[in-house]
């Protein structure tokens, strides 16, 4: 590259920005469901198994090859390996697609952010998101809402705004103040929830172990999926931001305080959530299994719906849980939009800000489009449904088989590099842990979506619908891995 590549200010940097990144809207509202759904305290067994054999091991070989090789994803994986640039690109494409809808999400917890000071929703909560607010459509239009558009345009001015600054003065910056603030939110949030009546009750709920849930495979399978998603890793994000590590930087002191942290902070989201989700189980007289729900109907039916029925401290609880996704929210986009905009500077050699205006307004752009619209929920659930079954678990499958399968010869020289520089060495365990069971559970997981989507499809949507917007998203990437390495790069990307 022409100029000189970019790096943290320190260690602490990366791994503020690395939390930030795992730390996401995931946490808040998937972990506490899928803890509930899978055995409650007893999934805390295989999620820590999980998180041994499954999301140490490949969060430890994104960091090495990012810090080892120098750059993002399609580079750093040419650099180990010259066949290997597809896979690269291949991640770089599913990360920039979720980046297009994660802006629209994000959108609508900020958007809730504000709704929150008067409660704005009313009693029928899923009709204000629904009908009112997403104001969604039956059948197909490129109609548009004006309020989802303004909306789009300040998550993507912000955002937009931040990878103008850089690694030092952007991400780094944003993730020091967002972090903290996250920190200082999300625990008074819980600090409240749990004094509320009927919070035990929730918590009972949350924490009481169903050992029977341990037989199940699918119990499992669960456990090594939501590790897997909730650390950013396997989709070039964790490559990329180690690509801006010094070359003495401790990789696994780091990676065991950015998985623990993550780890921590889903624990309390459970505690968090649980503890509200009681008090409105008591409040209405039912069991918690009644009132319990993950993911968007969480987010932005169910909470709003406890929030009404607390009065005054509803409005404060409200006010701090949407608060919380918006900034987790922010952190996390940083992370997802660095990867192809870290992409096409190393590839090409293009400058900063050539590449944040050319990727991150063309991303705007395209994202503007399709959530603006009255379609938008459904653009963001069928996306996000391959985006993230296919398209990420596919691209990590792709680059363990290529380093630990095809290019075995590679692991001694990566083992050699982590135990140089880290505090904790790696070896035949994790070795062992890369070949087989990393990619055997990904296979399996994989195996179990593809048979879905071919038997059933998904969500009941058009078929066309799915092709356009699903499989779409997979022949997208496919392409890009299988061209763009031919597009002949910057000499130091040849190199």
């Amino acid at each position: 590259m022409s100029a000189q590549r970019e790096s943290w200010s320190a260690r602490s940097g990366f791994i503020l920005a690395a939390i930030g990144s795992a730390v996401g809207l995931g946490n808040i509202w998937r972990f506490p469901y899928v803890s509930y759904e899978n055995g409650g305290g007893a999934f805390f067994i295989p999620y820590l198994i999980a998180l041994a054999t499954a999301g140490f091991p490949l969060l430890f070989l994104d960091y090495v090859v990012g810090q080892r090789y120098k750059g993002a994803p399609p580079t750093a994986y040419r650099r180990l390996v010259k066949s290997a640039e597809g896979i690269g690109w291949w991640q770089v494409v599913v990360c920039t697609i979720i980046g297009i809808y994660y802006a629209s999400v994000l959108s609508w917890a900020g958007s809730y952010t504000v709704f929150a000071f008067d409660q704005a929703w009313g009693e029928d909560t899923e009709g204000f998101f629904f009908n009112t607010y997403l104001q969604n459509a039956s059948e197909m239009t490129m109609a548009y809402s004006s309020e989802l558009l303004i909306g789009l345009v300040i998550v993507w001015a912000a955002v937009l705004l931040i990878m103008y600054g850089g690694i030092q003065k952007g991400v780094e910056l944003s993730n020091k103040i967002f972090i903290p603030l996250l920190v200082v939110m999300f625990g008074i949030l819980v600090g409240r929830a749990v004094t509320l009546p009927g919070a035990t009750m929730g918590l009972d709920t949350f924490f009481n172990p169903d050992w029977a849930k341990m037989a199940d495979p699918k119990v499992w399978l669960a456990a090594y999926g939501h590790v897997f998603f909730s650390m950013s890793i396997g989709f070039g994000i964790m490559v990329t931001y180690a690509s801006y590590l010094n070359r003495n930087a401790n990789l696994t002191g780091s990676g065991l305080v950015v998985g623990f942290a993550n780890s921590s902070f889903e624990l309390l989201a459970g505690i968090g959530i649980f503890s509200v989700l009681g008090f409105m189980a008591q409040a209405s007289g039912v069991p918690v299994s009644e009132v319990v729900s993950g993911g968007i109907g969480l987010a932005f039916v169910a909470f709003p719906k406890i929030i009404s029925t607390m009065g005054d401290a509803g409005t404060i609880v409200g006010i701090l849980f949407f608060a919380s996704l918006t900034v987790a929210g922010i952190t996390s986009m940083v992370s997802i939009l660095q990867v192809p905009i870290s992409a096409v500077q190393d590839k090409f050699g293009w400058s900063k800000n050539k590449a944040v205006t050319i990727v991150g307004l063309g991303s705007a752009i395209v994202s503007i489009a399709l959530f603006g619209t009255k379609n938008a929920i459904t653009f963001v659930d069928v996306i996000d449904n391959f985006a993230n079954n296919i398209g990420i678990v596919l691209g990590a499958i792709l680059s363990i088989i290529w380093v630990t399968w095809l290019n075995r010869r590679l692991l001694p020289t990566l083992i050699n590099h982590i135990n140089a520089i880290s505090s904790v060495k790696v070896g035949f365990v994790w070795s062992f842990m890369l070949t087989v069971v990393t990619p055997v559970v990904l296979i399996v997981t994989l195996a179990l979506s593809l048979q879905t989507l071919f038997t059933e499809g998904y969500g009941g949507y058009p078929t066309m619908t799915q092709v356009i917007f699903g499989w779409g998203v997979v022949i997208l990437a496919a392409l890009a891995a299988l061209i763009l390495p031919s597009v002949k790069g910057h000499e130091t990307h040849e190199k």
